[in-house]
C-alpha cells in the first residue's frame, strides 16, 4: 500500500469547511480520494467514472455527484469531458498552494 501526503490545508482548513459549514462530507472524501489518485500520477490529472469513485469509496452514486459539484462550485476541481457518454478527467486543485 503506497501513502501519499496531505497538505495541512486540507486537514485544518477544507475539513472543517466541507464537512462542518457546508454539510457535504462526501465532498471531503471525493476530493481526498481524487488527490491521492492523482498523487500517483504526478500531474494532478486522472479519469474517473462516478461509478468507479462511489466503488472505491463506499459512497452511493448521487453522493459522488453531489461531492462532484460542491468541489466544482468552490473550484478545487476541474472537470473535463470529450462527450456525454466518456469518463470525466478530472484535475486536482490546490488553490492555497504556490506554484
Amino acid at each position: 500500500m503506497r501513502s501519499t501526503a496531505v497538505d495541512a490545508y486540507i486537514m485544518e482548513t477544507l475539513l472543517p469547511t466541507l464537512v462542518g459549514r457546508d454539510r457535504q462530507p462526501s465532498a471531503f472524501i471525493v476530493y481526498l480520494y481524487l488527490w491521492h489518485r492523482a498523487a500517483a500520477t504526478r500531474s494532478r490529472s486522472l479519469a474517473a467514472s462516478l461509478q468507479t469513485i462511489a466503488l472505491d469509496t463506499g459512497l452511493s452514486k448521487s453522493a459522488v455527484q453531489r461531492g462532484v459539484r460542491t468541489l466544482l462550485r468552490r473550484r478545487l476541481i476541474h472537470v473535463e469531458k470529450e462527450s456525454a457518454p466518456a469518463v470525466p478527467g478530472y484535475t486536482v486543485r490546490g488553490p492555497w498552494l504556490r506554484r
